[in-house]
C-alpha cells in the first residue's frame, strides 16, 4: 500500500473579495510542487461558474512522497495564509486507480 501510486483531489474555496489573491498564491504552488521528488501531475483548476472554486487534481509515486509534499515550505506558506484566504477548510481526499 505504501509504494501504490496516490491520487489526491483538493477542493479549495476563496472567501468572497479573495479569489484573485487566492489563484495568485495557488499559482506559486505549480512550479515548485511540480519538480519534488515523486510529484507525477500536479493540475489546478478553477470553476468555470464560481471563479472562488478551485481543484487540485494530483498523482504522486507514493505515499512518502505525497507526505513529504505536505512538509515543503511553499505549501506550509500558502496553508499558513489560509484563514485569512479561504471560505473553508481545504478539502483533500485521497484515491487509488482501481480501472
Amino acid at each position: 500500500m505504501q509504494n501504490e501510486k496516490v491520487t489526491v483531489v483538493a477542493r479549495i474555496k476563496a472567501k468572497s473579495g479573495k479569489e484573485v489573491q487566492v489563484k495568485q498564491e495557488l499559482l506559486k504552488l505549480l512550479s515548485p510542487t511540480r519538480t519534488e521528488a515523486g510529484c507525477i501531475n500536479y493540475d489546478m483548476h478553477q470553476s468555470h461558474d464560481n471563479k472562488a472554486h478551485f481543484l487540485f487534481y494530483e498523482n504522486w509515486t507514493n505515499q512518502e512522497a505525497l507526505n513529504k509534499h505536505l512538509e515543503t515550505p511553499h505549501l506550509k506558506n500558502f496553508l499558513n495564509q489560509a484563514n485569512q484566504l479561504l471560505a473553508e477548510p481545504v478539502e483533500i481526499t485521497l484515491w487509488k486507480q482501481v480501472g
